[in-house]
């Protein structure tokens, strides 16, 4: 039996790379998939089974390509991460719309072009899986992350919506929904959070400490993606399963 294949884009650091780490780890023979050429051949040379391919995941042309040049070189696809994203901490009255579609061509746009090309080749390899990646600022108002938390509640129902369209066709679609993680996105903007929350050097760190706990990991996000797609969850679909901490949990 061949190796399962999975594409994971924006994995060249981050939580992407965790993932990518963790199915390879898992068996899966990976695409690396990230702006730079460069950083996407480096990762993939630590990995065993393993090929890197430049994505912009805004080009519709260049998402079709992708999946395209995976299918050409492993001769089949079974599950699609679309992971890449980028953040944005601005009030709305400060957001102008070039900034807003910055952010939602990549963090929706991006999963919408990447469900639409990837679907086909999964279904024609015999069935697998979809994971998309969320977020917690999608599921409830999310003060100075507008148009990320937007891009996300849509990435959740656009999850939701494909998984009932292709769960006659073998394609199971789930949502991990994080909280926050302790990569650069988040912890290099903690103090435009600060400056605009009014909190004091350190206080972003003490609201998560007293809301999750503590930052999460790539490796607790990345652990997630396996299980859901890993085939033994066949009739998990449609779902989203939030690692979070209990910051959503509760009120206080």
């Amino acid at each position: 039996m061949t190796n399962p294949v999975a594409i994971v884009t924006g994995s060249a650091k981050g939580i992407g790379l965790s993932i990518a780490q963790e199915l390879s780890s898992r068996g899966y023979s990976l695409v690396i998939s990230d702006l730079d050429a460069a950083d996407c051949a480096r990762v993939a040379a630590t990995l065993p089974s393993a090929v890197g391919i430049a994505c912009d995941v805004r080009d519709e042309g260049q998402v079709k390509a992708l999946i395209e040049h995976a299918v050409d070189h492993y001769g089949h696809l079974d599950l699609m991460v679309p992971n890449a994203g980028i953040g944005l901490v601005a009030p709305i009255l400060e957001t102008d719309l070039s900034a807003w579609r910055s952010v939602t061509s990549v963090n929706l746009d991006g999963v919408f072009l990447s469900i639409r090309y990837a679907a086909p080749a999964i279904i024609a390899s015999g069935g697998g899986a979809i994971v998309t990646i969320a977020s917690v600022t999608g599921t409830t108002g999310s003060p100075l992350v507008a148009s990320y938390g937007a891009a996300k509640a849509a990435v959740i129902n656009l999850t939701k919506t494909a998984a009932i369209e292709m769960r006659d066709h073998g394609l199971r679609v789930n949502a991990v929904v994080p909280g926050f993680i302790g990569t650069d996105l988040v912890t290099h903007t903690a103090s435009d959070f600060e400056r605009h929350l009014g909190l004091s050097e350190g206080g972003f760190a003490s609201v998560i400490s007293a809301k999750q706990g503590r930052f999460g990991t790539t490796e607790d996000i990345a652990r997630a993606v396996a299980f859901l797609a890993d085939p033994s969850q066949s009739w998990v679909t449609g779902s989203t399963l939030t690692l979070d901490g209990g910051l959503t949990a509760g009120l206080i």
